[in-house]
């Protein structure tokens, strides 16, 4: 397909239309269930993605280049896209690449979608960033919704604290430590409130938050807040597990965590993941804006939850090069 006749493609950014819109990362975690969702409501999709070899067999998903590093290119590869949907981020810092770098990433990828012609952008960023953050993860995210705000397209905000659902990380790798180890560490108190959403329900609010034309900021979360001591005490039990759950103090967490990613050849839980946690940034006191439970998810789910050892490694890098999205 020609660049012409994407852009003589249906432009209303509707669900229900058959209009072009553009993801990051279509075929990773969170921006595969937006792919999803925007073809179920009629929607066609490209991908903009370093990871082209991930695409199924058979995918109808259109895959362009994301190259930060040829601004043009990339502005070719999101011509004739209505809305894009940005997922593009980094967990933590790994080898050359760090939050620095993917705010500086992000910046020319929203101004390539304003060259491009893009009406919208939705944004999948994290609840509470600030520009005053310690934490680079926390800081780099609110300078891009800054960096975003600066292009004068018309954008939306969705803030996840955690994601489950689907093949995702956390809960998957909580329940695999459940599974092969006596013992399981807490950090403090552990009645740190955490505020998970499915990754089907921030796909479902992307795809609706698209359909709007004015600007906004909102918090993806579910209908549940159980401290982070009672989400593992529920995990432990559906999975059967016998493994003992035992309170530490916090400090010694990032380290304990540090060494059970050497051994897994991962980074399991990084130093500032933990604190941000522990600081209550995974929780919200707003409305759910996601039905799914994430209590009744895990019950749905306890036969298979954690067979796997979920490598973030091998997920979203190929030991050289920047993961695409969340």
């Amino acid at each position: 397909m020609t660049n012409t006749e994407l852009l003589t493609s249906p432009a209303p950014g509707r669900p229900g239309d058959t209009g072009l819109d553009a993801v990051t990362g279509a075929f990773s975690y969170s921006g595969r269930a937006i792919a999803d969702a925007l073809i179920d409501s009629g929607r066609r999709v490209r991908t903009v993605t370093a990871h082209p070899g991930r695409a199924p067999e058979g995918s109808a998903i259109e895959i362009r280049p994301l190259d930060f590093e040829d601004p043009l290119g990339l502005v070719e590869s999101l011509e004739g896209a209505t809305t894009l949907y940005n997922t593009y981020w980094v967990r933590f810092a790994h080898q050359r690449v760090d939050h620095e770098l993917a705010v500086a990433n992000s910046r020319t990828l929203f101004h390539a979608a304003r060259r491009a012609g893009v009406r919208r952008i939705v944004h999948v960023s994290i609840t509470h960033p600030s520009v005053d953050s310690p934490m680079p993860y926390f800081r780099g995210k609110a300078l891009v919704e800054r960096a975003l705000a600066e292009t004068d397209l018309s954008y939306a905000v969705v803030r996840p604290a955690v994601l489950f659902g689907g093949d995702g990380v956390l809960i998957n790798n909580i329940a695999w430590l459940l599974r092969h180890l006596p013992v399981f560490a807490v950090g403090g108190r552990g009645d740190y409130r955490v505020r998970a959403i499915h990754v089907d329900d921030l796909a479902r609010l992307c795809v609706a938050k698209g359909a709007e034309d004015h600007d906004s900021v909102t918090d993806a979360v579910g209908p549940e807040r159980p401290t982070f001591l009672e989400l593992v005490t529920l995990i432990r039990d559906v999975v059967g597990s016998r493994a003992r759950v035992i309170r530490v103090p916090g400090a010694t967490v990032p380290l304990m965590g540090r060494l059970v990613g050497l051994a897994l050849h991962d980074v399991l839980l990084t130093g500032d993941e933990y604190r941000a946690m522990a600081a209550g940034l995974a929780d919200t006191d707003g409305p759910a804006t996601g039905p799914t439970a994430l209590s009744h998810w895990v019950a749905d789910h306890a036969a298979d939850l954690g067979r796997r050892y979920a490598n973030e490694l091998d997920r979203h890098f190929d030991r050289s090069r920047a993961p695409t999205s969340l």
